[in-house]
């Protein structure tokens, strides 16, 4: 349904949008990252900045599955967790 991400907090969806850019940098291998690329291979800025905007609204959907069902997103690579005095 358009304009659903246009809803809301503008703060939250800020936030989503920058999470949405920190996964497309940091989990290069994921199902939603390859979306992203290759729906954008070629596009303009602009169309790459409005895409970006699925990218977190399927983010958004993706991390609560996982933080209510445990399912990770396809392709998602965790770091192991650390151990000690990580400063």
């Amino acid at each position: 349904m358009p304009g659903d991400f246009e809803s809301g907090s503008g703060h939250v969806r800020a936030i989503m949008i920058e999470a949405a850019w920190l996964w497309i940098r940091h989990q290069p291998k994921s199902a939603l990252t390859r979306w992203f690329l290759e729906r954008t291979a070629g596009q303009s800025t602009r169309m790459r900045k409005i895409m970006i905007v699925a990218v977190a609204r399927k983010l958004a959907i993706a991390l609560w599955r996982y933080v209510e069902h445990g399912l990770l997103p396809q392709g998602a690579i965790l770091n192991p967790p650390t151990t000690g005095n990580a400063r």
